[in-house]
């Protein structure tokens, strides 16, 4: 009998060590997870050229000129002659107005105005052209991708999408080029843009 007792006494001793032991390895292992889940963990960045969400815009109205229109706020300016250019790292807004006879097509943009890009534009792209319309008018919308110049201090360069909206109206023609790098989202801000056109 009194070797009955030892012998239980010891498988339970045994027993719970094995117990204790499996509970320590569990425990290593579940830290050892939450461990490598948190290493793993990445901060969510934007893609380049994409404009914040918290960007504010303002309204442009060049005097003399046939329109107005929301520009980014901030965003650096440059004029030169009948044409202005917003800019900001490597995303761009430029507004040109001139007279036209005739209201831009599809047909004309492509005979006309799209060999004139081919040949002006390094690596030029044609995505299509399009009719659009827009709270403010409509026209004819020329999407394609062209060469960035190269940076002055790397020497490298990048691809960008450009959309070229035509608007026109009783004699008058405004440009608008809204440029980014190729793979950004920046649909919304654009489209604000282009709906906040407005003929004066």
């Amino acid at each position: 009998m009194p070797s009955l007792r030892i012998l239980t006494r010891t498988a339970i001793i045994s027993g719970v060590a094995g117990v204790a032991l499996l509970i320590g390895l569990a425990g290593c292992s579940s830290a050892g997870g939450a461990g490598a889940a948190a290493h793993t963990t990445s901060a969510e960045t934007n893609p380049l050229g994409d404009i914040p969400d918290n960007q504010t815009f303002v309204t442009y109205s060049p005097a003399g000129s046939p329109y107005s229109i929301s520009v980014p706020e901030g965003w650096a300016q440059s004029t030169s002659g009948t044409a202005a250019t917003f800019t900001d790292k490597l995303n761009s807004a430029q507004f040109q107005s001139k007279q036209a006879s005739s209201a831009p097509t599809v047909a004309t943009v492509n005979s006309d105005l799209v060999p004139a890009l081919s040949a002006r534009q390094p690596g030029f792209a044609l995505t299509d052209v399009t009719e659009f319309t827009r709270k403010g008018g409509s026209g004819v919308l020329i999407r394609y991708e062209q060469d960035a110049p190269a940076n002055a201090v790397t020497g490298t360069g990048h691809r960008q999408a450009v959309e070229d909206y035509l608007f026109w109206k009783n004699g008058n023609e405004v440009d608008v080029v809204l440029v980014s790098p190729v793979g950004a989202d920046n649909v919304d801000p654009w489209k604000l843009i282009t709906d906040s056109f407005q003929w004066k």
